[in-house]
């Protein structure tokens, strides 16, 4: 019991991390372009959780890298993290923090679905909630437009990506140490963004006009909020870490709202609310039917 309120905590504390990094990451790009922000996060990321990690294993954390798993795991989930958070966050360049946020949270409906592929058959409302989340995304997208525009298409890879790592976190996550396991997908997620950050003009001074940014989304939505998930899905079954996890679509729109004074028209908000019916109807526990013998 102890270890799934642990769980739930770790879980919630990540996803308003996230939900109101958002916000961060539109702002932070006002002044420099998304991959040159992202490689500086993801740069502050790894020396941030090298610095955490030393602090509490001190002679105990460098004798921890020799594990050949780790370093797989770590590979895996960071080469999904890259592609996840770099749609995400050319996605922001052309769509709003809050669609993004509800665009993003797609990935609780296909984190089930893609389970498929480890042998696991979705489940009747997960199949379900494809219905209301199709609609959704057709609200968000399409009403009131001439077509479904690049912002949209980005921020659905984004989810294809998220539920990528999820799972490969839900499958490689137990036992291994969450810090190292980060550190490493951090690193990788770092090094795809650098490559590209040298293909976008940088202006003297842009990095430290966004430097509040690039620390919170570094340190706290790369560094603390992914460790809070490695963590967090150790302790829950993925259903409950998926479910909490989608909550970060909420705090996107609250936070775009609170700090960017973003607006949704009709179509956008009944989008969004059918996005969110979805999330809730395939984390819907199943009813068992009771067999009849006479």
């Amino acid at each position: 019991m102890i270890e799934r309120i642990q769980g739930v905590v770790a879980l919630l504390s990540a996803t308003i991390i996230w939900g109101t990094a958002f916000v961060a990451q539109s702002m932070g790009m006002d002044h420099v372009g998304p991959f040159t922000f992202q490689a500086a996060r993801c740069i502050l990321a790894v020396i941030s959780l090298i610095l955490i990690g030393w602090l509490f294993q001190r002679k105990r954390y460098f004798a921890g890298w020799k594990d050949r798993k780790l370093w797989i795991a770590g590979g895996a989930c960071g080469v999904a993290l890259f592609f996840a958070t770099s749609l995400q966050q050319v996605g922001l360049v052309y769509t709003d923090a809050g669609k993004g946020g509800f665009l993003t949270a797609m990935y609780i409906v296909l984190v089930p679905l893609f389970g498929v592929f480890l042998g696991k058959r979705p489940s009747r409302n997960a199949a379900i909630s494809v219905i209301p989340a199709v609609i959704g995304l057709y609200c968000l997208s399409c009403v009131g437009v001439h077509g479904i525009q690049l912002g949209d298409l980005l921020m659905v890879g984004c989810a294809v990506c998220f539920a990528i790592q999820i799972i490969l976190v839900d499958r490689f996550a137990q036992g291994m140490d969450p810090l190292r396991l980060n550190l490493i997908q951090s690193l990788v997620c770092a090094a795809g963004s650098l490559f590209f950050a040298w293909t976008e003009p940088l202006e003297p001074g842009a990095i430290l006009r966004c430097s509040g940014a690039i620390v919170y989304t570094g340190v706290l939505s790369l560094g603390v909020a992914y460790s809070l998930q490695i963590v967090g899905q150790k302790r829950l079954e993925p259903t409950t870490a998926s479910l909490l996890m989608s909550l970060e679509s909420v705090f996107a729109v609250l936070g775009g709202w609170l700090i960017l004074q973003e607006r949704m028209d009709r179509w956008e908000l009944v989008g969004c609310g059918l996005m969110l019916v979805a999330v809730i109807v395939s984390q819907l526990p199943e009813r068992k039917h009771k067999s009849l013998h006479i």
